[in-house]
């Protein structure tokens, strides 16, 4: 009961409070229960509104900037989503309580393996999942699938890769961090008939996006 609290704390407070009005979004957040996706010794921290550590030099974001990047993304239930930075699984479970695919792409092998045991345990049967550079998207996925209605990066890179924006769906949505190591803005790229459309959605601070196309080790 303690964690349902607050879980609706989290959604009431953090969410709903600063903005986050999609319907889809929230239903999303009140299924998954956040606090089975950090290690035990912090679990008590689960439902803050901060990135938490998860090993690895790496993070499970903040609720809200998880949620805005969702919102931004308007999500549907026939997108197919590939996510980079597979991280905890939290955003993972999140984008497949919505989307009917999501692929999704993790560098580090301990965190990838331990999110797929727990997502499975879970029941979720619609995540695809590839151990691999991110910056290159779903290159030698399997299932093989090149291009996809929503991206969503997980981790900041100095640039957009090219990769990514080519495996774009057409009108379908990219949502990056782009900036240095210490401060980035929340880009979002469109891709139309015309072309590319860019816009900036604000400030944030991601993990580096490590990979060919994002920063070196």
């Amino acid at each position: 009961m303690k964690n349902r609290s607050s879980c609706g704390n989290m959604i009431k407070y953090q969410l709903v409070a600063r903005g986050i009005i999609d319907e889809k979004v929230l239903k999303a957040f009140s299924s998954v229960p956040r606090h089975l996706f950090v290690p035990d010794e912090i679990r008590y921290l689960a439902y803050n509104d901060s990135p938490l550590s998860i090993g690895e030099g790496q993070t499970i974001s903040q609720p809200y900037i998880v949620a805005l990047m969702m919102q931004i993304l308007e999500l549907k239930e026939s997108d197919k989503v590939l996510e980079i930075g597979t991280g905890s699984g939290y955003q993972t479970a999140l984008l497949a309580e919505i989307a009917t695919e999501v692929f999704t792409v993790e560098r580090i092998n301990s965190l990838i393996q331990k999110a797929e045991n727990l997502l499975n345990d879970l029941g979720y049967k619609n995540i695809f999942y590839r151990f691999g550079d991110g910056t290159l998207g779903w290159k030698d996925g399997n299932p093989e699938q090149n291009k996809f209605d929503k991206i969503i990066v997980a981790a900041a890179a100095p640039d957009i890769p090219e990769s990514l924006t080519s495996q774009l769906a057409m009108n379908g949505k990219l949502i990056i961090p782009t900036g240095n190591r210490t401060f980035q803005q929340l880009v979002v790229i469109t891709r139309t008939e015309d072309g590319y459309i860019h816009t900036n959605e604000g400030g944030c601070t991601f993990v580096p996006l490590i990979g060919d196309e994002g920063w070196q080790e």
